[in-house]
């Protein structure tokens, strides 16, 4: 459902567009130097586990700098925090590209991820301010579609870019997009606030965070798309290792890999966007996250055997990845369903908890790097597995609240059925 909005006029394959552009910082901050890892361990002489750091810390800036930006884009604005934001961006991949050792790479990207973490927390307020229910969730998939040429580009283009100029070269092209990206939002993205807190209350913050808290459907939802996003971060964590080093692909070939498997992410985006003018976002969360745990355990099963080698890595990944392009979007319209005025803080805690549980899934394939797949296939399975669990925690929830409430035609007692809003979370078929 739309809400009123004076932005409202644009269209939601624009708002895709401009949002698209800006999301997609993320997935290239990650995906385009994951062909580079083996490459920087050689060159920096250090560790493959302290090359996964710089994966690791990036998720835990992603996750603590949305925690930041929740209450700056409530107090002023989606626009002027954004700014900031991209600006520290800007100069961290600079950093990034002239650092001179490991640690210093590490501190870097975390400088890297904060400032990007701003994107993550205002596209998800700009999608809530102009849309409800399965309105946000279909614009989320088409979001999706926008920004899903990064990874199937990304990791190609940077093993390219490695083989022919260095993976410093791949930093440096990071801080020039992120420029450009902040000339587009300056240009084209409209303020979507419509209200803004008073002030930056640290005590009404704390307050607002901890009836978030209480608000066990958000808890549990935000929980079913964080493991779902952990066992994503694992894969692309301990795949560039296990397909490279293990298996002996080249990273220009791994890029393609990657790619295919990202295709089939937004595949499966795209045809939940389609489904969701049938089904609801709950009906597709409960179902999706069945079969990645299914995938999960068939992936592990490959990994502890050994069966199918190469092939059977490379097709139950695919098949993992796909079934992820079903949880997110739904997960996150459902966690956001009636935050209204806290849209922004709720986003905030949203992404962090989905990043701090990111990090330490990736930190996990790492320390029990062994030279297998296993490693790498055991955290995604387990993550899989979370997500499933959170999830059916989610809809009991939802079925207990359902029983209570009184029918959508009566006068409505919470933020959750309003007669302008209805919430997606009492229509779970």
């Amino acid at each position: 459902m739309t809400l009123s909005s004076p932005v409202t006029r644009r269209s939601p394959g624009f708002l895709a567009l401009i949002l698209g552009a800006l999301t997609a910082l993320g997935p290239l901050s990650i995906d385009m130097y994951l062909p580079s890892l083996p490459t920087l361990q050689r060159e920096l002489g250090t560790t493959a586990s302290a090359v996964q750091l710089t994966l690791a810390v990036y998720f835990a800036g992603l996750g603590l700098g949305q925690l930041a930006y929740g209450p700056l884009t409530d107090r002023f604005g989606r626009k002027r925090p954004l700014y900031a934001g991209l600006a520290l961006y800007v100069l961290a991949s600079i950093g990034c590209a002239l650092a001179p050792n490991v640690q210093s790479l590490i501190a870097l990207r975390f400088l890297q991820a904060v400032g990007g973490a701003a994107g993550q927390v205002v596209t998800r307020a700009v999608v809530r301010d102009l849309y409800a229910g399965a309105a946000a969730a279909r614009v989320l998939s088409l979001l999706m579609l926008v920004m899903g040429a990064a990874p199937i580009l990304a990791p190609t283009l940077g093993g390219w870019m490695l083989l022919v100029a260095g993976w410093r070269v791949i930093f440096a092209l990071l801080a020039a997009l992120g420029l450009g990206c902040l000339a587009l939002m300056a240009a084209a993205l409209p303020e979507t606030a419509a209200t803004r807190t008073e002030r930056l209350d640290l005590r009404a913050i704390g307050a607002h965070l901890r009836a978030i808290g209480r608000d066990h459907a958000f808890v549990a939802y935000t929980l079913t798309g964080a493991f779902g996003q952990a066992a994503m971060f694992a894969y692309i964590s301990g795949s560039p290792f296990v397909l490279i080093d293990l298996f002996h692909v080249s990273p220009q070939h791994y890029g393609w890999i990657f790619g295919a498997n990202a295709f089939g992410l937004i595949a499966g985006a795209q045809l939940n966007h389609r489904l969701l003018a049938r089904r609801s976002p709950a009906w597709l969360l409960a179902r999706a996250t069945a079969a990645t745990t299914a995938v999960g355990a068939v992936l592990l099963a490959v990994a502890v055997s050994r069966w199918g080698g190469l092939p059977a890595v490379v097709g139950s990944l695919f098949a993992f990845v796909a079934s992820l392009g079903f949880i997110n979007a739904n997960a996150t319209a459902l966690a956001m369903d009636g935050q209204g005025a806290r849209a922004g803080l709720a986003s905030a805690a949203l992404g962090s908890i989905q990043f701090a549980i990111a990090a330490c899934a990736s930190s996990l394939v790492g320390l029990l790097n062994d030279g297998s797949v296993r490693p790498m296939a055991a955290v995604m399975a387990a993550c899989s597995a979370a997500s499933w669990l959170a999830g059916a925690a989610a809809r009991r929830l939802d079925a207990r609240a359902a029983s209570a409430a009184p029918p959508l035609t009566s006068p409505p007692t919470s933020r959750r059925a309003t007669p302008d809003i209805p919430s997606i979370r009492r229509r779970s078929t």
